[in-house]
């Protein structure tokens, strides 16, 4: 008696293999050229002082709200401020501002996450509950909140970010270790007796990783701009802080007759927050060679042959 039996293809059997073997750049050259943009925009604020033309401080009246030329590339603000050397000083607060505000989230987050999400129970249902409250409000508003009882300054506006942005993380490892701790392996580790902080520690929390660093990426563009955000209401930096957001609000009265104060400004906030929204998309085809696979596999590609029975 014969019957059909479905087999991979060699094309889908070898797949795996070769896709493994080539490099990152090509299995996803646009993610890498978001990657090299955002290392130009940190070599550039690293840089700064060494590289910016002028003293972002430096007022020269005599030449305020000069047009972009050779003398001032981006132009003058109405102090005479080079716009150039001051949007470089600015990036170095903003790269500052979206490493601290997700450290601290993600730092928090995680640590509420493993606790609700192994513990279980009553803790787990108080820490959700107290995570839903936070949902509750819009993010930006609960910031400006909290930002104007501490009072305006860099350091609050972060300190308000992170707290109303800890809650996703809390959730998104949450979920992850109510999987992760049903695993074959965390069973394993039960059963020879490791304790519950060496389990949650050394077995579920780097196994949690892959998702925190997509959302870290992610939320690093939301919290430069929500610090932009903060400064221009009067919130956050104040001037003479070279800080985009400050930059922005001070060239609002001459947007309509010096449009360059604040249309140079903007494009180095809306730079940060694409490519690392594209980047998040396609980071796993990096990270992870089995959802590449996945991403390109065709489960078609098999055919089929006659055994005899």
């Amino acid at each position: 008696m014969a019957k059909s039996v479905d087999l991979l293809s060699t094309e889908a059997l070898t797949a795996p293999a070769q896709l493994r073997r080539r490099p990152a750049w090509r299995r996803s050259p646009l993610t890498m050229a978001g990657l090299v943009l955002i290392g130009i925009l940190a070599l550039i604020a690293m840089l700064a002082p060494l590289i910016a033309p002028a003293d972002p401080l430096k007022q020269v009246l005599s030449t305020r709200l000069k047009p972009p030329a050779a003398a001032h590339w981006l132009g003058t603000d109405q102090l005479g401020r080079d716009i150039l050397s001051r949007m470089m000083y600015g990036a170095r607060i903003s790269l500052v501002i979206g490493i601290v505000v997700v450290g601290l989230a993600a730092s928090v987050g995680t640590f509420v996450g493993l606790i609700a999400g192994y513990a279980g129970g009553w803790l787990d249902e108080g820490l959700m509950r107290l995570t839903d409250v936070f949902f509750a409000f819009p993010a930006l508003i609960l910031a400006m909140a909290i930002s104007g009882a501490l009072g305006p300054s860099l350091t609050n506006a972060m300190i308000a970010i992170a707290v109303v942005s800890w809650p996703v993380y809390a959730r998104l490892v949450r979920a992850q270790v109510l999987s992760l701790r049903e695993r074959e392996y965390v069973e394993a580790a039960r059963s020879l007796g490791a304790s519950a902080e060496r389990i949650v520690w050394q077995h579920i929390l780097p196994n949690t990783l892959a998702p925190l660093l997509v959302q870290a990426s992610f939320d690093m563009g939301g919290a430069i701009l929500s610090a932009a955000g903060l400064s221009f209401i009067g919130f956050g930096t104040q001037p003479p802080t070279a800080e985009w957001g400050v930059m922005i609000s001070e060239g609002r009265n001459y947007i309509a007759t010096q449009p360059w104060l604040s249309l140079f400004l903007s494009i180095p906030q809306v730079g940060p927050i694409c490519r690392g929204r594209y980047h998040d998309s396609h980071r796993l085809e990096i990270y992870d060679p089995s959802h590449a696979i996945a991403s390109r596999f065709d489960p078609t590609l098999t055919f089929r042959i006659h055994v005899s029975e």
